[in-house]
């Protein structure tokens, strides 16, 4: 008993001497304050030396007190700057990242690592390298890290784009369009989310209808689904268009209202509609790029109100060059509900141009060869889908929010109207990918790259599973797009 006596006061000794340590190394909080994994209000005040009253006072979203998010960004009354050494402080702070004063001739950046990051994407987020990095902070093992860990970044490293500020290049509402690419994938649910980690991927996407009269509930599940597998979270947000058609007006504002009640519980990311060029997702006789201008103008100011950090991107087209590059009563091709989207003024309502690519088959490096008919429409190829919407939105980061390759390898026969993706296998599909994230990652263009998708088991009409990149707990592309992002 007095070897066990001796033993647990020896425990709480060592915890209170490395207690101390944390408080000592992390007492001046920066300001906004991003909220880790398995932190509450109660350890925040502590850590940061104010009470829990005045964090709720600086922060008027937060009702409960009980109720915070991983990745919650959080104003700290009184917060000063982080402390570096070897030089001068004062420096800004934003997201949880510091850019401190002069120290040696150069920057100090610190990064808190979140679940989800590895040293590779951290790397690639700063213009750094992994060795450099793990140099810097004495990592043995750079496959090894913690969330919550401290990382300094060394000198001469790039901060990472947030919304608001200029990392090198053309800013575009906030949102470099030379840095900052990230990956993610459509899911389901998350039961691969460590082949998804594997793949590079820090973002999912999660598609969430809502009819008048509904709540936020299945937003705020979707968010707490993603933050506590790691993930940040992109929702894309679809109401239901037969309401829209009576007075549509009306339905742009009460959407807009309901976009910031969703904003305000700290998503990553909004997707504003999705395809509301065909009327499976718009009312027919009223499809036009101007009239979604009008949803995506409210939307965005009335997210950008709750919550200035939310990525808005707005809601990709379905590519298509059915209407013969017209507005027809059914829908639009995508090139000319885009350029009514811009003529409209959508470009001031936006940070990101939503786009999909799902109908390619061939790799993506190809820009001709296409052997079905209309072989020379944009919508066949990867880098013509590209260079359409760059050129449509210059000024403007794309994001893809699905993009994927169809195969029926080990499903059986598809559906006729998805025949053309038959001879299409597993591996063409992981190759591919692979090489559509390289040209992504290295054209400083695209910001976000949503692979569709990582887990879908529906195989009808809408043959959703042949996108799924795993198959029966293999994920290929897992594999291919891992090695990309790890470069």
């Amino acid at each position: 008993m007095r070897r066990l006596m001796l033993l647990l006061c020896a425990l709480v000794l060592t915890i209170g001497f490395s207690a101390t340590v944390v408080m000592a190394q992390t007492s001046t909080c920066p300001s906004p304050y991003t909220v880790s994994a398995g932190e509450n209000l109660f350890r925040i005040s502590l850590r940061c030396g104010v009470t829990i009253q005045a964090i709720q006072a600086a922060n008027p979203a937060i009702t409960n007190t009980n109720l915070i998010f991983a990745g919650q960004q959080l104003v700290i009354p009184g917060a000063g700057s982080t402390t570096t050494t070897g030089g001068t402080t004062g420096g800004t702070t934003t997201g949880g990242t510091t850019t401190g004063g002069t120290t040696g001739g150069g920057t100090t950046t610190t990064y808190t690592v979140q679940r989800g990051d590895t040293l590779g994407n951290i790397a690639r987020r700063f213009g750094s390298t992994v060795q450099a990095i793990a140099s810097a902070n004495g990592i043995t093992n750079p496959n090894l890290i913690y969330p919550g860990t401290v990382l300094t970044i060394p000198s001469g490293t790039t901060p990472p784009p947030t919304t608001g500020g200029t990392t090198g290049g053309t800013t575009t509402g906030g949102v470099p369009i030379s840095g900052g690419f990230e990956l993610g994938g459509h899911v389901f649910g998350f039961q691969y989310s460590d082949q998804m980690r594997g793949a590079g991927m820090t973002w999912a996407k999660i598609q969430v209808n809502w009819n008048r009269g509904e709540g936020t509930g299945a937003a705020q599940n979707a968010i707490n689904s993603a933050r506590s597998n790691g993930f940040r979270v992109l929702l894309s947000i679809v109401g239901n268009p037969g309401e829209i058609a009576g007075n549509p007006t009306q339905y742009y504002q009460d959407f807009a209202n309901y976009l910031g009640q969703v904003a305000a519980l700290g998503p990553d990311g909004i997707e504003i509609w999705n395809e509301a060029n065909i009327d499976r997702q718009w009312p027919a006789g009223q499809i036009s790029g101007s009239n979604y201008a009008q949803m995506l103008i409210a939307g965005y100011a009335a997210i950008k109100r709750v919550n200035a950090n939310v990525l808005v991107v707005s809601g990709a087209p379905a590519p298509t060059g059915f209407f013969g590059g017209t507005c027809q009563t059914n829908g639009c091709d995508d090139d000319i509900f885009l350029r009514q989207l811009r003529d409209a003024g959508g470009a001031n309502s936006m940070d990101c141009v939503g786009i999909h690519y799902n109908e390619g088959i061939l790799p993506p490096t190809a820009r001709s060869g296409d052997p079905r008919g209309n072989s020379g429409h944009y919508t066949r190829y990867y880098g013509t889908m590209v260079d359409l919407y760059s050129s449509i939105f210059p000024n403007k980061p794309l994001c893809f929010t699905e993009i994927g390759y169809l195969t029926p390898e080990g499903l059986g026969p598809l559906p006729g109207g998805f025949a053309w993706a038959a001879n299409v296998t597993l591996q063409n599909q992981a190759e591919w990918l692979a090489q559509a994230v390289s040209l992504a990652r290295t054209s400083r263009r695209v910001r976000l790259f949503i692979i569709w998708n990582v887990d879908s088991t529906n195989y009808g009409a809408d043959p959703q599973q042949g996108f799924a990149i795993v198959r029966g707990n293999e994920c290929r592309a897992c594999v291919t797009v891992g090695a990309v992002m790890r470069q």
